[in-house]
């Protein structure tokens, strides 16, 4: 059951499952809380686990007309203060990593560990942020056209066939993002700086998982900048694309829980 929270006096929605050491989820671009499913009925046997819908997503609304990873991070952090929790680990996805490493970047002494699942800490390159204005107006002139087709490609071709349900589940997701939702995750995205130096410098342990066939951010860049982590661990996933925890959810839950117990 969703839960709720208050940034901006506007409703942050999320859900919290388990006992124990918290552990948080934030989705990726075109998400919600709910894709998460496999990975908090995995991780909430032995942690308290909260998956947030970041702005603009599953239930929550949008704030103005852009969400700068700043401002995700900010209404996660609402949520965490609402809760009273002081402490805790932040799994991200894709964009949910952006916001992972704002959130890092914002609120230092918060941070057990941090797991960036198919994400970078460098920023958008050039070429990148012209893709990201055509997506706006793909989006403006037909967002489900816009939104299946990026949910597909976020799987290994490969897998396409093996994971029908998955996909779908996926897409129906993203389906329900707004128009509005999806244009300010773009300008956000679009926008982030470079966090890379973070990794250097952090003391707690972070994780970064690779997929081999990712088609949106290539494993042998994510490889590279993982060398730059001071307390690092790498889980390659040699047979999927950019959804890991939905390709190969059995191995992505154990590399989740051996990193979660280094962190506490």
């Amino acid at each position: 059951m969703l839960k709720t929270a208050v940034y901006k006096r506007e409703k942050v929605h999320f859900t919290d499952q388990g006992k124990g050491r918290v552990v948080i989820l934030l989705h990726g671009f075109l998400g919600a809380a709910r894709i998460w499913e496999k990975t908090i009925q995995d991780l909430s046997r032995s942690y308290r686990v909260i998956a947030i819908d970041l702005p603009g997503h599953g239930q929550t609304p949008c704030y103005g007309y852009a969400h700068s990873m700043d401002l995700m991070a900010k209404c996660v952090k609402a949520v965490m203060d609402s809760l009273k929790l002081k402490k805790y680990v932040i799994v991200g996805h894709s964009m949910g990593g952006y916001v992972g490493l704002a959130f890092a970047d914002l609120f230092p002494d918060s941070l057990r560990g941090l797991c960036l699942f198919h994400s970078t800490a460098y920023p958008d390159s050039e070429e990148k942020k012209k893709d990201r204005l055509r997506a706006i107006n793909l989006v403006k002139a037909n967002k489900n056209v816009y939104a299946k087709g990026t949910v597909i490609n976020l799987f290994a071709a490969k897998n396409l066939k093996y994971l029908k349900d998955e996909v779908s589940f996926a897409n129906e997701i993203a389906r329900h993002t707004s128009k509005q939702g999806i244009v300010n995750a773009l300008h956000g995205m679009r926008d982030r700086p470079a966090r890379d130096l973070i990794l250097g410098l952090v003391e707690y342990p972070i994780m970064m998982v690779i997929g081999e066939h990712d088609s949106v951010l290539p494993s042998e860049q994510l490889l590279e900048q993982s060398k730059l982590i001071k307390n690092g661990t790498v889980l390659y996933l040699e047979h999927d694309g950019h959804f890991g925890f939905l390709e190969s959810p059995k191995q992505s839950n154990t590399a989740l829980r051996k990193f979660l117990r280094k962190c506490y």
